[in-house]
């Protein structure tokens, strides 16, 4: 492109970008919309950039400037041999009386899927329209549907349509923070009930709506109250881990799964619940496929809360894989893998420490990456977790030619 200067007055006072979409504000001043509703929304006190002069956060106050709009249009037309890209008319922004318009169709069964999937549409196409949304109670019309769509028989369109409006709602930087999702649905269990009956169906056919409601499921976790997620009950449990083993979802469905139960692990009866929907055996099974960085990280971070009692003690060393999966996943992923290893194991060693199973460690080369943790380049509270371990038992491995003599004999008792 031929270097070409451009006109003052076409350059955003933000970005000094050439506007696409100038609008003017009430303090008389023109900015681009993108550049000056993202300064709306993130500045901490709401002025004019050029003036000080206070301004309305909200972005209906501002003006569309046709004129120089389509002075800024006729110049890019003139120079476009020059290289200039031509800047085409924007669409009218998306008010709160258009969203709240087709929030109330949602009411009428004939216009109902209509408005779901403008609703929809409007949703994937940029951040603008997903504040106004949200401002315009898009996200409680979506729970409602959610809530009261749902048929046991089967999962309907709308209810994906309606999750993924949702997820994009939630998940979208500034435009629904946990207080609000707190406050909408801190006590709404119907909800939670909804997204469990949703999980039940995991048919091929269901696939889609799974992957969409799992992630909502987290979130929902995440914004609820410690205290009532104490009495979740075991058919919950069951429902997230059959989603854990279920290969066919997306990575992000698995880890919500993950996430859910590492969240609601500590309280109440949890822990146990966790156990009996057979949580352990699917950890294992998980981490012998050799996962990613971040998946393994979460299942080793959940097994180690589940070793904490002697239950999931007990199904970890029930499965013949358990200690060995552990053992090599130590030195070989990330230093949060390697301290949840070593606390597995430190529990082990501790309190279900039999024959048997001290004998295993040994057979499997866990003793021996014990010892090469005291070697290598880590932390050294890692090593001490190591050492401590290798102290336990060292009268038992020191006897052992598989071992060198020299690192175990400083850990006699």
């Amino acid at each position: 492109m031929t270097e070409i200067e451009i006109p003052q007055f076409f350059a955003c006072p933000i970005s000094l970008q050439i506007m696409k979409d100038p609008v003017t504000t009430v303090t008389g001043i023109t900015y681009d919309r993108e550049s000056i509703e993202y300064w709306l929304l993130k500045a901490k006190h709401c002025t004019c950039p050029i003036t000080q002069q206070p301004l309305p956060r909200n972005s209906e106050f501002l003006t569309p400037n046709h004129t120089l709009r389509r002075l800024i249009q006729a110049w890019c037309s003139a120079n476009e041999a020059k290289g200039v890209d031509q800047i085409p008319t924007p669409k009218s922004p998306l008010s709160n009386a258009n969203v709240e318009k087709l929030v109330k169709d949602l009411e009428v069964p004939p216009r109902f899927q209509n408005a779901m999937e403008k609703l929809h549409n409007l949703a994937v196409e940029n951040e603008r329209n997903r504040r106004c949304m949200a401002s315009a109670g898009v996200a409680e019309a979506m729970v409602q549907v959610i809530t009261k769509s749902f048929t046991p028989d089967k999962t309907t369109s709308c209810i994906e349509e309606a999750l993924r409006i949702l997820r994009l709602l939630w998940s979208s930087a500034n435009v629904m923070d946990n207080n609000y999702m707190k406050r909408l649905l801190g006590q709404n269990f119907d909800f939670l009930s909804s997204l469990t009956r949703v999980l039940q169906l995991q048919t091929k056919n269901n696939v889609k709506v799974i992957n969409e409601a799992m992630p909502i499921l987290k979130l929902t976790i995440e914004a609820k109250d410690s205290t009532p997620l104490g009495n979740l009950g075991l058919e919950f449990f069951r429902v997230v881990v059959k989603v854990m083993k279920n290969r066919e979802l997306s990575q992000q469905a698995i880890k919500s799964a993950l996430y859910v139960l590492i969240e609601t692990c500590p309280l109440g009866r949890n822990r146990t619940k966790i156990v009996d929907a057979g949580a352990v055996e699917e950890l294992v099974e998980l981490a012998l496929e050799n996962p990613e960085k971040n998946l393994t990280e979460l299942v080793f971070i959940l097994l180690a809360h589940l070793c904490s009692c002697a239950d999931g003690r007990d199904q970890f060393l029930q499965h013949a894989a358990g200690i060995a999966v552990v053992s090599k996943r130590i030195l070989r992923v990330s230093p949060t893998t390697d301290d949840r290893a070593l606390h597995i194991f430190s529990l082990i060693s501790k309190f279900s420490a039999s024959h048997e199973v001290v004998q295993e460690m040994l057979r499997v080369g866990a003793v021996s990456k014990l010892c090469m943790v005291l070697q290598a380049d880590c932390a050294s509270y890692l090593k001490e977790k190591a050492r401590s371990v290798l102290r336990l038992h060292s009268k038992t491995w020191n006897n052992s030619p598989c071992i060198q003599v020299y690192l175990l004999t400083r850990f006699q008792r």
